[in-house]
């Protein structure tokens, strides 16, 4: 039975991925032994790690001066690890508080320092990216989340602040082409848009992290990671490794100006079915619309429950709207391929001809 899975995270990852994935799990590379249980340290893993780096370098157009490290603990984690490498006591950094994730690095970046909200979309609940606000000279670095999984918002483009920026990109990487050139870091969750949970991606410019503001711990410290190539401790090897394999995917299938192009049709499809609808909206402003997780209401909230159960019967899964703003959210991954999102507007268009 094909599932069409729309979750936001842990997300859906392509197929191929999952069969080589599988076959690795019960003996990897024909030596006798799984993915799971062999030797971080060992030349077939160490295979692994280099071609990780060498695909995310040479998709993301990673200029020199920069390296891809894979860490753990999250995104989470990276709120406030870059905060405690960069941010001293008495500097000021600038944040854009685009949704929940931004608010959640918020928080942790002021206890190391000031926190100056440059631009906030709150008060209109979310529903947009800031524009046009100013950088004051005191901002050591700008810090935004590129795309917001729960609200449904993009940063089309990203804007020229005049210091570096430091930038969550958990669910739109390896979506799109980037200047990688203007981030000092960029952090990103895999589990979104990648691989599984357990790893998340960084790419840092190594003289902006090489002089950490404080004594940090070493496992919170970018350079112990850059000097020992990720090495450090045992890495999240089956992760990584899949991770590995979602690259190699991105790069066969035309490479991230590829996957841009196929997102962006598949937003224009579902999109256009939300603006053609009498019974279903988009909840972002248009200009801000996000390509990776499309957020959408019904007007008559009475019918939200038949309209799920419609979509479980038409084997589409992970649609229910985020708890703390409701209505439905497809989620339209790299992975997610257009005859996906083509069923969940048959799916819309029927209910609405049914219950409109």
């Amino acid at each position: 039975m094909k599932v069409y899975n729309f979750s936001a995270g842990p997300a859906i990852l392509p197929k191929e991925v999952f069969a080589e994935a599988s076959e690795a799990v019960k003996d990897f590379q024909g030596i006798g032994m799984s993915i799971l249980e062999i030797s971080h340290r060992s030349k077939e893993f160490q295979a692994v790690m280099d071609e990780a780096m060498a695909l995310a370098k040479e998709l993301l157009q990673v200029p020199e001066g920069y390296e891809v490290l894979f860490l753990q603990g999250g995104a989470s984690t990276q709120f406030a690890m870059s905060s405690m490498n960069l941010l001293g006591e008495g500097e000021t950094v600038g944040y854009v508080d685009t949704g929940t994730w931004s608010a959640k690095a918020i928080k942790e970046a002021k206890m190391y320092g000031n926190v100056n909200v440059l631009a906030s979309s709150k008060e209109a609940g979310y529903d947009s990216i800031p524009k046009g606000f100013d950088v004051p000279s005191d901002v050591k670095y700008v810090h935004l989340t590129s795309n917001n999984t729960i609200y449904g918002t993009q940063f089309q483009s990203f804007p020229d602040v005049g210091v570096p920026i430091v930038a969550d990109m958990s669910s739109d990487i390896l979506s799109r082409p980037i200047d990688v050139s203007k981030f000092g870091i960029i952090y990103a969750g895999a589990q979104k848009n990648m691989g599984p949970s357990g790893v998340t991606m960084a790419i840092v410019k190594k003289d902006f992290v090489a002089n950490p503001v404080r004594k940090t711990p070493t496992m919170f410290n970018y350079n112990t990671f850059i000097e020992k190539q990720s090495m450090f401790n045992t890495p999240p090897v089956f992760p990584i490794y899949v991770s590995m394999l979602t690259m190699r995917w991105v790069k066969k299938n035309g490479g991230v100006a590829k996957m841009n192009e196929v997102n962006t049709a598949k937003a224009d499809l579902l999109y256009g079915a939300f603006d053609k609808s009498d019974l279903f909206y988009g909840r972002a402003k248009v200009e801000d619309r996000s390509k990776m997780n499309a957020v959408f209401l019904i007007k008559d909230e009475s019918k939200a429950g038949a309209f799920l159960e419609a979509c479980t019967a038409a084997n589409i899964s992970g649609v229910k709207g985020h708890r703390s703003v409701g209505g439905f959210r497809a989620s339209i991954y790299n992975a997610m391929d257009i005859n996906g999102v083509q069923t969940l507007v048959d799916v819309m268009t029927e209910f609405e001809k049914a219950h409109g």
